[in-house]
């Protein structure tokens, strides 16, 4: 899936419900004191971006990899961090909107 490649951060504004909405970080954002989000990355490298202690963002590498069961699950692995492997469920990739759906690792 080479349109998941790219820098993705949170737009909490549109959020709905358990579907998470990101957009490109080149998005222009309403102001917000920091936002999550992650970067695909080619060849399976990924990075996860929380909100450091000093508000900016604090990076956790890992990889990404297509569910081969099911081509809208992805899951995560990272190398360290504060939470376990997870799978992430695309709901949709339309005009630079990506929609997802965080699942524990494992569950359908």
């Amino acid at each position: 899936m080479k349109r998941l490649e790219g820098t993705w951060l949170n737009s909490r504004e549109e959020d709905s419900g358990d579907t998470l909405v990101y957009r490109p970080n080149t998005y222009h954002f309403p102001s917000a004191r920091g936002r999550t989000g992650f970067a695909f990355k080619p060849y399976g490298r990924f990075e996860q971006f929380d909100i450091a202690p000093t508000d900016g963002l604090t990076g956790h590498p890992g990889t990404w990899v297509i569910d081969g069961s099911k081509l809208n699950k992805i899951r995560i692995h990272l190398d360290e961090g504060p939470e376990p492997d997870y799978d992430l469920e695309v709901v949709s990739l339309e005009n630079k909107v990506l929609k997802l759906r965080k699942l524990p690792a494992g569950k359908p």
